[in-house]
């Protein structure tokens, strides 16, 4: 006796997709006809995806709803976290928009689910006959197994089961997570289900295709914010704000070498790298570390003004210092540079935890007014 598979909510966070909505509308609505699952598409395209959408849905086997977000928060993680809430079905299979995860897999992930009760089916490409033949270049392939490697060996025992915790594409089923505990800040979706709770999880294989229209998001910066997603999951706030100084004090020594080189006096060198790093590290911990805490913090010309004196009176007296190292034990500046840099993170972390990121006072009021102290 045939059992008729599970309905689904398939969600699909687009930007700048529109080359590639009526082929994928075409082919899900093929793979799940007759099912009583719908399309959702989470569109933060600056060209007319959410259209294309709108229209392909007149013509689609199954039903199609479009939400355009003007203002994305969180990148395509918020857009799936979006669709996690507004789904009309408890289970939910995230994929992209590119064509590159085939709809074709989709009634397999549904399959492996309802015979075994899963909380999350992973489409992975690195098991069974899986593969990632749709990677664009073997920089790509081997970019992606790295992370894959550094991932699981970040979080052995949750990811023991999963081959491939970095696909865009899986089931969930909603109702084993608890959707306000997830803290998306980028493009990683699946690794924040995974890393923050236990969960039963099977796998099925797919063959990554290629992309069909538009370029790949794939960026440096991307790159950059699954670093900091990494760092957050495993550590917390601090290991990112750890990250952010890092790559802060890589720049500050690499503008204080630089500057060295063509001929500017070490002082001044220190004095010009440490101004252009204390701006970009406010700008990258305002965007990374404490973005969740600017609404109840004072304004952001404050929080600025705040950081930079701090940061200011921090780099006076660590300059003092190297000027001092250096000129009384000949010790060479940029490595006294290196250690006082790393010394004055603890401090510096502390103050802008407390301080500048602090709730203005008529939030704490609101507060205790609500809580009753």
């Amino acid at each position: 006796m045939s059992v008729t598979p599970s309905a689904v909510t398939v969600i699909v966070p687009t930007f700048n997709e529109s080359g590639n909505v009526n082929e994928l509308v075409r082919r899900v609505g093929d793979a799940l006809a007759g099912t009583g699952s719908e399309i959702l598409f989470v569109d933060d395209s600056r060209d007319d995806t959410a259209d294309v959408a709108r229209a392909a849905a007149l013509t689609s086997a199954i039903p199609v709803r479009v939400i355009h977000r003007e203002r994305p928060e969180g990148g395509l993680g918020g857009a799936v976290l979006l669709g996690l809430r507004e789904a009309e079905n408890d289970l939910c299979v995230v994929m992209d928009g590119d064509l590159q995860h085939p709809p074709e897999t989709i009634p397999e992930l549904v399959a492996r689910r309802d015979e075994g009760g899963f909380d999350v089916v992973v489409a992975s490409r690195y098991t069974g006959d899986g593969d990632a033949s749709g990677l664009s270049d073997r920089a790509r392939v081997f970019v992606s197994r790295l992370s894959t490697l550094v991932t699981k060996s970040m979080f052995p025992i949750r990811l023991r089961e999963v081959s491939d915790p970095m696909t865009g594409f899986f089931l969930v089923d909603r109702r084993s997570i608890q959707l306000d505990s997830l803290r998306p800040r980028g493009f990683k979706i699946l690794l924040e289900i995974l890393a923050r709770q236990n969960l039963h999880v099977a796998e099925v294989p797919f063959s990554f295709a290629e992309r069909g229209a538009g370029e790949s998001k794939a960026s440096l910066s991307q790159g950059v914010k699954f670093l900091l997603q990494l760092g957050n999951l495993r550590f917390g706030r601090m290991s990112v704000f750890a990250i952010v100084g890092i790559v802060g004090a890589i720049a500050n020594l690499i503008i204080m070498a630089g500057l060295q080189a063509v001929g500017v006096e070490y002082v001044w060198a220190a004095i010009v790298a440490s101004v252009v790093t204390i701006i970009g590290n406010f700008l990258l911990i305002e965007q990374f570390v404490f973005k969740d805490l600017r609404a109840t913090a004072t304004t952001v010309w404050t929080r600025f003004a705040k950081s930079f004196s701090f940061n200011a009176v921090e780099a006076v007296v660590r300059i003092a210092v190297l000027y001092l190292v250096v000129s009384t034990w000949h010790v060479p500046s940029v490595l006294v540079a290196a250690v006082t840099l790393v010394l004055a993170f603890i401090v510096r972390y502390v103050f802008h935890a407390m301080v500048v990121y602090a709730p203005r006072k008529e939030t704490e009021a609101a507060l205790e007014d609500s809580t009753g102290v």
